[in-house]
């Protein structure tokens, strides 16, 4: 471990500029370890359990990098959470009311050309929001749509109305 130390500095002290550049140089590798672990997913569509994951192995990350928190140890407890992300994700495929938890739930907004004010105030949706996302889909009037639904992630899917 003494070889370790040398190159990245004690946890107890202020690592030198080499010392910090091999921080950075070691956890830019570790952070893309933790990433192809941790899966696609965890940066695209964005839940709620992975936005927290990648704030916090950020910050994990960062205090590794400043000398702020002890090196090996935070290493250890982002590997940990990375790795509980992966087995949550997995086992929210399997049983529905986990991901329901963790994940949230779907909610249908508009249904053939009609808002549900109540699921807007719900989710904090005002109907400019709606309307941009509705424009974004190339629909432009409320009308035109058979169902816009605020997904998992937060995003407003739509699905116009066929026209005779």
């Amino acid at each position: 471990m003494e070889w370790l130390h040398a190159i990245i500095g004690s946890d107890e002290g202020t690592p030198t500029t080499a010392q910090l550049c091999a921080r950075a140089a070691i956890l830019f590798f570790y952070g893309l370890a933790c990433i192809r672990i941790a899966g696609r997913r965890t940066f695209s569509n964005l839940t709620p359990l992975d936005i927290i994951v990648a704030v916090i192995v950020g910050s994990n990350i960062s205090r590794a990098m400043t000398g702020k928190a002890p090196f090996l140890p935070s290493l250890a407890a982002t590997l940990l959470l990375v790795a509980l992300h992966r087995l949550v994700a997995m086992a929210t495929v399997r049983w529905n009311p986990l991901a329901s938890f963790v994940k949230g739930k779907s909610m249908v907004l508009v249904r053939d050309g009609q808002i549900d004010d109540r699921a807007m105030a719900r989710h904090d949706i005002s109907h400019a929001d709606l309307m941009e996302s509705l424009r974004m889909e190339q629909v432009l009037r409320i009308e035109d749509v058979e169902v816009a639904t605020i997904e998992r992630g937060g995003k407003i899917s739509v699905v116009p109305r066929n026209k005779p």
